[in-house]
């Protein structure tokens, strides 16, 4: 009888935590389920497992490291970024995944100053804050200074990592303030990592290229026989 009301205390425990764990997932927001066992490393030779799994520890966490993934789309960036989220989580820490465009929209559409600081304080708060496809749109002028309160407050306190197709030299040019990005980059290289990835599309493999060639052009009236 003693044992059956462990096994049913146990039993509750384990599903408490399966339910919280879910709930964690799903205030994550991740795009799709990604783990770095379904990486393939061969296809990116420039990343060293070893090193990449650095940031599967919780030490990623606790000492407030940032990690800016940078490349063509298609070579991994978000699955990588999704993968240490979900481990992340899985440690029992806080993590925010957001699109940069859907942040530049909330960011433009927060009328009132009190909508802006409740996101503002959400993106701020969270353990790891996950910035994907940074530089695949320019942002709004409004979004710079929204982006450097983030990682200004977020700065030696919590974790960061931030997907992008541009490299940083050109990220001032993303929000048309380079002073001010500066800033931001300065703030997340100090506990900080770039790794640029290369090479050729995931979703392009075993797709053969295929080569548009321009239209034959014709003009637009008969021409006139030549003498």
């Amino acid at each position: 009888m003693r044992n059956s009301s462990i096994n049913c205390g146990v039993e509750e425990l384990l599903a408490r935590a399966e339910n919280q764990l879910r709930r964690k997932m799903k205030l994550a927001g991740f795009p799709y389920a990604a783990t770095i066992e379904q990486f393939d490393f061969s296809l990116r030779p420039e990343l060293k497992r070893p090193v990449l799994m650095r940031f599967f520890d919780s030490s990623f966490i606790t000492t407030a490291g940032s990690l800016l993934l940078i490349g063509p789309s298609g070579l991994g960036k978000t699955h990588l970024a999704v993968a240490v989220g979900t481990k992340m989580v899985q440690l029992g820490y806080s993590v925010r995944f957001v699109v940069a465009q859907r942040l530049a929209n909330a960011v433009v559409s927060a009328a009132p100053r009190t909508e802006l600081t409740h996101l503002i304080d959400t993106l701020t708060a969270c353990d790891l804050l996950i910035l994907d496809e940074f530089g695949y749109l320019t942002l709004d002028p409004k979004v710079g200074p929204v982006l450097y309160e983030i990682i200004a407050a977020r700065y030696e306190k919590g974790a960061t990592i931030i997907t992008s197709n541009k490299s940083l030299a050109t990220w001032g040019e993303l929000i048309g303030d380079t002073a001010l990005m500066m800033a931001v980059i300065d703030r997340l290289l100090h506990h900080g990592e770039v790794f640029y990835l290369r090479g050729s599309s995931y979703r392009m493999r075993g797709k053969e290229a295929v080569a548009v060639l321009p239209a034959r052009s014709e003009a637009p009236f008969p021409l006139a026989d030549q003498a």
